[in-house]
């Protein structure tokens, strides 16, 4: 069970890197991405965590997640895309906090949902920012990989200059230390079906 979570949720969140190439919808794209990613490492980790209750083991599965990409993106690599767009591990120390905070609370459920989602949810969206910065400028790499169609509801739009105080880092850790804390809760939960 515990490596079809592993299978699904790396399934899930293989696409996050997609967003460099939506160069007109790129910081959008960036939030909901991001959310996505922490939702599906937080309740994967944290389900994995609470069944073992060994510190470290959310880590562990976020190293899982990884590899699994690793592998599919580099078939797609074999195929001619660009070799940054082999995601980085951004989840490995978003995981790491989780541990951190099961740990440092002495294995307390509550705290983990409470403290790890947070962290979790508002580190995720700077990790996967370093990410971006650290790929090829999302312009150029269009142009010498476009797509052959664009549906029609990725159809490029004036941007709304200021909207979020135009930082999207700061929307998708919002965004995801709420939203983590649900989703740890349910990690949780999954163990006591």
């Amino acid at each position: 069970f515990i490596v079809v979570v592993a299978v699904n949720s790396t399934l899930l969140t293989i696409n996050a890197g997609d967003y460099i190439f939506y160069t007109d919808w790129a910081w959008t794209s960036f939030v909901v991405f991001s959310i996505s990613q922490t939702l599906m490492l937080v309740v994967g980790a944290t389900y994995y965590l609470t069944f073992t209750g060994v510190p470290g083991t959310a880590t562990y599965y976020a190293l899982i997640m990884t590899v699994y990409t690793w592998i599919a993106k580099g078939a797609w690599f074999a195929l001619g895309y660009p070799y940054d767009f082999i995601v980085t591990p951004v989840w490995l120390p978003s995981a790491m906090l989780l541990d951190l905070a099961y740990w440092a609370t002495k294995k307390n459920k509550h705290s983990l949902i409470l403290f790890g989602g947070v962290l979790c949810g508002m580190s995720l969206p700077l990790f996967n920012m370093v990410n971006l910065i650290t790929v090829a400028d999302p312009l150029e790499t269009a142009f010498k990989y476009p797509r052959p169609t664009l549906p029609p509801y990725m159809t490029p739009i004036e941007p709304q200059v200021g909207k979020f105080y135009n930082s999207p880092v700061a929307l998708g850790a919002g965004a995801g230390a709420v939203l983590a804390c649900t989703f740890a809760a349910l990690g949780c939960k999954l163990n006591t079906w």
